[in-house]
């Protein structure tokens, strides 16, 4: 998938075509039955290694089978590594709590210069649909159009990345990276799950606040066996990658594990909450 963006400071699309700014995260049960969030979201990341800018670029949305005639204008954004980006979208109703502070709401229809007014909230389908992130205003119709920087079929959707579609979302569930991966294939890049909406302010505590670290957090900083050891119960615990990747999430025990086997050798920042204080601890796998 071409992945075209604009570096701060620089104009030249061969120099921008290694960021990549994705669709991250997509939820369209908000305000149902059973839903945790009153709003659907999309949440945008930055898988590159360097800072970029997204400039005049859109959402678009369509049916499981129907065209992209849902649009959204998006602001400028700008996006270090593995920075998120959330986007609140439509309400179905109020169930649910509020998503965290999104970095876009936008509540009114927008008129551009030809004429089209550009819906701006868009009513993502619990199930089933097609979203797209394009690099600009013009309609898309395949995820191999030239102005499509990330596309993700779901459920039924009729295109989609790669050989199949992404799993279905619900009420309850989103759709998400797994591992925070992007082959440009929906079906194995996507996995369900509890939604987790983060804006853009989520997790600059595991990058720029390692200071801040609770002696009783994390036991073992040089991790050897593949097993990180807790000395204190800890919520919402996220393991990033020095760049800001989240690759890991758990909730553990005093004296209780968690696996990082999977990850590669090297530093990454361990964050979380313990006695509901955020803390943070940088640590090496051998």
């Amino acid at each position: 998938m071409k992945k075209i963006f604009t570096f701060i400071g620089l104009i030249s699309a061969a120099a921008s075509v290694n960021a990549q700014i994705v669709i991250n995260e997509v939820y369209g049960g908000g305000g149902n039955s059973g839903a945790p969030f009153t709003h659907d979201f999309v949440e945008l990341i930055n898988k590159g290694n360097t800072t970029v800018t997204l400039t005049g670029a859109s959402l678009q949305y369509a049916s499981a089978t129907g065209t992209f005639n849902s649009y959204q204008a998006l602001p400028n954004i700008t996006l270090s590594p593995g920075q998120t980006y959330l986007i609140q979208e439509f309400s179905n109703g109020n169930v649910g709590s509020a998503l965290p502070t999104p970095d876009f709401a936008p509540t009114t229809n927008t008129a551009f210069s030809n004429g089209q007014v550009y819906q701006t909230a868009l009513n993502i389908a619990g199930s089933n649909g097609k979203i797209v992130l394009a690099n600009n205003l013009s309609q898309v119709s395949s995820p191999t159009d030239t102005n499509v920087i990330d596309f993700v079929g779901f459920g039924t959707g009729n295109a989609f990345e790669g050989t199949a579609a992404a799993p279905a979302p619900s009420n309850t569930n989103s759709i998400s990276r797994t591992n925070g991966v992007d082959t440009n294939n929906n079906s194995t890049d996507f996995t369900t799950g509890t939604p987790t909406p983060k804006n853009s302010t989520s997790g600059t505590l595991a990058v720029s606040d390692v200071a801040k670290t609770n002696g009783n957090f994390v036991r073992n900083s040089f991790v050897k066996n593949n097993e990180i050891t807790f000395g204190a119960d800890a919520k919402d615990v996220k393991v990033y990658t020095m760049s800001g990747q989240l690759v890991k999430t758990a909730s553990v025990k005093e004296n209780e594990p968690v696996s990082v086997a999977e990850l590669a050798k090297g530093n990454y920042i361990v964050t979380g909450t313990v006695n509901n204080k955020p803390v943070s601890q940088k640590i090496l796998k051998d």
